[in-house]
């Protein structure tokens, strides 16, 4: 993909995404008087528009990998097909309670769950840096190595923790309660994904099986 087509794709898929949350937000609540949904959007897209910046800086082709969306293992599209419900759920829920008043949520909550956010944020962004191999996608390169330093030095799927982190305290940040507990599926549907993509990665990546061996947890050490 050419430099200029990445970033138009980059581009689209982000502004795609701004106006995909402002809808989830806004229509439910019907109303723009909505602080906490202004306040999820600037912390998760004002820093993504430097980590883009920097990816297509320092580390175009990671990007180009991060921009594929189609799964070809069979499990991981039914398992992406459960996410799309939790997601929906967790999303367009915290509207509707913003309405009708479900949760009445202190302030300082959120704002707090704002920094968990960040900060798991920017954990997805050190593992990016970290594993220039990182794609959406279960997918090996031909090139690809293992990585075992830095975070994949503490667990064996960082991403995951700071996906994870992100998706359950969202719903916090948006100040809702009720919807956590659709955001709390995350769990589950990570612990199938982690499960499929390690046989793969057993059978195509060299030197997997090893890390396994040296780094013994996948998402919380000394506990899985």
């Amino acid at each position: 993909m050419s430099h200029s087509k990445l970033l138009m794709t980059v581009l689209s898929r982000l502004f795609g995404g701004v106006i995909m949350f402002a809808l989830l937000f806004f229509l439910p609540a019907g109303t723009w008087r909505y602080w906490q949904a202004w306040m999820y959007i600037g912390i998760l897209f004002v820093p993504m528009l430097f980590v883009l910046a920097y990816f297509m800086k320092n580390d175009p082709a990671l990007l180009e990998r991060r921009m594929k969306m189609r799964e070809e293992r069979s499990e991981q599209r039914r398992i992406i097909g459960l996410s799309a419900l939790t997601f929906v759920l967790a999303y367009i829920i915290p509207g509707f309670d913003i309405r009708l008043g479900w949760s009445n949520m202190p302030a300082w909550i959120s704002v707090a769950a704002g920094v968990v956010l960040f900060l798991s944020y920017l954990l997805v962004f050190r593992t990016m840096q970290v594993n220039s191999f990182l794609s959406r996608v279960i997918e090996v390169a031909e090139s690809q190595k293992v990585v075992d330093t830095d975070v994949y030095g503490v667990v064996r799927h960082p991403m995951y923790v700071g996906m994870t982190i992100l998706y359950i305290v969202s719903p916090v940040v948006l100040g809702s309660w009720w919807a956590v507990i659709p955001a709390l599926a995350i769990i589950p549907i990570i612990v199938f994904r982690i499960l499929d993509e390690e046989k793969a990665l057993e059978q195509e990546l060299p030197g997997y099986v090893e890390y396994k061996q040296k780094v013994r947890y996948r998402l919380i050490p000394f506990v899985w």
